[in-house]
């Protein structure tokens, strides 16, 4: 069996799933006190006179946190649940109707994948817990016919939920805009946000022992900004103060976060935070992770409204967007590594080419 979905029930982790145990998920890492949680912000308010004070609730959860839970975002529940109802669907098809899309090759545009490693460097065979759909999902007149044609509705669910999901992406990235001070609120408009959409559909089966594995790993996300809808199971934690804490479900609502790329662009102020998912031993997970992520060519380095030659001077330096994806890779996503590998700031700031090719 190729992916875990498709095995016999468990009755323990078999062996290439056991993590060594520092990289197991420790209860004393884990904040319990429910007093710190993800701010929940009403979009709602956005439209109308509330827009600065949701405005001034985005940047202050964003510097404290890099994740914020977001509801009344415009994005029905219909077209939500339709998609992730076409995606449980996909999972449950006959183990031969899935492996025919079933690859490990990072170029297939529609792959199905399990067990990611837990390094690209060692050699041994240890997997975390998930089986992932990746796929490119917007612009969708260009990449639908990628796309499986089953289960039936696959396709059309899949188009609605990326075209309103991109439109989420678009009205959140002005806010952050006007929260940053710049005086053109399209400024992630272009190039900076108009590579295409990936889209992450992890799929964590029942796990007889959650202590032994995890499903993915701690890491950053490498794009500007991933738009989550976690479902109603808990899984997701994100590090706040070096501690873990818990991202608790919400139903309807999506969970942002930071990518590396915005916090470069940023200079720091909003930062992309560590993230990990957990197993559970009493229901199966799925979340659906919409990844807004620059051209490959663009240029992308701090912002020159974030910079001050003696207050605040670039503490990155540019790059070309397809030379940090090698980065990422290298790094397998692990945050420290891919900031000092290609990223920090080693000239003398007055030479930083802070050129953008955004439009």
């Amino acid at each position: 069996m190729k992916l875990i979905c498709d095995s016999p029930a468990h009755k323990s982790v078999p062996d290439k799933y056991v993590l060594p145990p520092e990289k197991r998920p420790c209860d004393h890492e884990l904040l319990d006190d429910l007093s710190v949680a993800l701010p929940v912000i009403d979009l709602h308010g956005a439209v109308g006179e509330g827009r600065r004070q949701v405005v001034g609730e985005i940047m202050e959860a964003g510097k404290e946190f890099g994740f914020i839970q977001v509801v009344n975002h415009g994005v029905g529940e219909d077209v939500i649940q339709g998609f992730r109802e076409a995606a449980t669907e996909f999972f449950r098809m006959p183990e031969e109707a899935k492996l025919k899309y079933y690859s490990i090759d990072h170029n297939k545009p529609f792959r199905i994948f399990s067990g990611s490693l837990t390094s690209h460097n060692d050699g041994n065979d240890i997997r975390y817990w998930r089986d992932c759909l990746k796929l490119r999902c917007y612009p969708v007149e260009r990449l639908m016919h990628q796309w499986p044609s089953q289960p039936e509705m696959f396709r059309e669910h899949l188009a609605k939920y990326a075209v309103a999901v991109q439109e989420l992406a678009r009205r959140f990235l002005r806010l952050i805009a006007e929260g940053l001070g710049f005086d053109n609120h399209d400024f992630f408009e272009g190039d900076l946000s108009g590579g295409e959409t990936l889209m992450n559909v992890n799929y964590y089966p029942r796990c007889p022992d959650p202590s032994l594995t995890m499903g993915i790993r701690p890491h950053s996300d490498r794009h500007l900004l991933t738009i989550l809808s976690q479902g109603e199971v808990s899984g997701l934690q994100a590090k706040h103060r070096g501690r873990w804490i818990r991202v608790q479900p919400i139903h309807n609502a999506f969970v942002i976060n930071f990518g590396l790329q915005m916090e470069i662009v940023t200079n720091g102020l909003l930062p992309s935070v560590e993230h990990r998912a957990v197993t559970n031993s009493a229901k199966a997970r799925m979340s659906v992770a919409s990844l807004i992520t620059p051209k490959m060519d663009c240029r992308v380095g701090p912002a020159p409204a974030m910079l001050d030659e003696e207050t605040n001077p670039p503490k990155f330096k540019d790059f070309v967007c397809s030379e940090f994806a090698e980065a990422y890779e290298a790094a397998a996503g692990n945050r420290e590594a891919v900031l000092d590998f290609k990223i920090h700031h080693t000239q003398n700031p007055a030479c930083v080419n802070q050129q953008f090719n955004m439009h």
